[in-house]
């Protein structure tokens, strides 16, 4: 795992825990690279022929896709890429985090949730992953939330959105909220946390994994909403990168034990 910060990331954590539960020879590390030495971190890396590549986080993500070799389509469509997978003299730059956001977003909606209205907190690369994913599952009434306007301007009209962008602040409507900021980790005051005009069977789903359980979760879960945090989010980007670093699926069968760990 790769970005700036790192100290707080749990990705290695759960790479270990399957490591040890597949009794695979391996190792998941994490260091510190900030934006202007991820080229020269890459360049040091490729030539080891025991490199499985790495997890990107923020501010990372963009340039991810621009230093490697060959993108896939939904680190293309989403503008950034959370993993790097090298794949013979080549490296290839994917996004886990749209496939992630599809299938929680799917067992929302398995479990009754209402998907008429989504808002969704964010502009940058988290919250182009999040829109990918929502186009993918058919969820098209997406209204963006963000403190820089223009910015989240571009985003609704490069995605098609039929709302025009509002503050980060305005009162949310509709079904469910999707966080794709760091507004609520650790030392980052949450904006938003108003949640009265969600419907009965609205929902929260919060990318934050430092806390688990943020204001925006606990808002929610006031209100008897149903929750899916940063944490359910963690472990389903990881699942897919672990599959690509290691040649092996992650051993799902012990999730309760992980999650336990992962949010004592």
């Amino acid at each position: 795992m790769i970005g700036d910060p790192i100290s707080a990331s749990k990705s290695p954590v759960i790479h270990r825990f399957w490591l040890e539960r597949l009794a695979i020879a391996g190792t998941y590390g994490r260091e510190q690279v900030k934006r202007g030495e991820l080229a020269d971190y890459l360049a040091r890396r490729r030539p080891n022929s025991s490199w499985c590549g790495a997890n990107v986080t923020m501010p990372l993500k963009l340039d991810a896709v621009t230093l490697a070799d060959e993108v896939t389509d939904r680190a293309v469509a989403a503008g950034a890429a959370n993993i790097l997978v090298p794949q013979g003299d080549r490296l290839v730059a994917g996004n886990s985090d749209v496939g992630a956001v599809m299938l929680l977003l799917a067992q929302l909606h398995e479990a009754g949730r209402s998907m008429d209205q989504v808002t969704l907190f964010g502009n940058g690369g988290a919250a182009r992953a999040v829109l990918v994913a929502c186009r993918s599952v058919g969820l098209t009434n997406v209204v963006i939330h963000a403190r820089d306007m223009a910015r989240a301007t571009k985003l609704a009209v490069e995605f098609g959105l039929r709302h025009a962008p509002r503050p980060i602040d305005a009162e949310v409507e509709g079904s469910g909220i999707i966080n794709a900021t760091p507004l609520g980790m650790q030392g980052n005051d949450c904006l938003n946390c108003d949640v009265a005009g969600l419907d009965e069977k609205g929902w929260v789903f919060d990318l934050v994994s430092a806390p688990a359980r943020t204001r925006l979760i606990e808002a929610a879960q006031a209100r008897g909403l149903t929750t899916v945090d940063g944490i359910d989010m963690l472990v389903e980007q990881a699942a897919a990168s672990f599959a690509l670093f290691f040649k092996a699926p992650p051993p799902r069968q012990h999730d309760d034990q992980l999650f336990a760990m992962l949010r004592a």
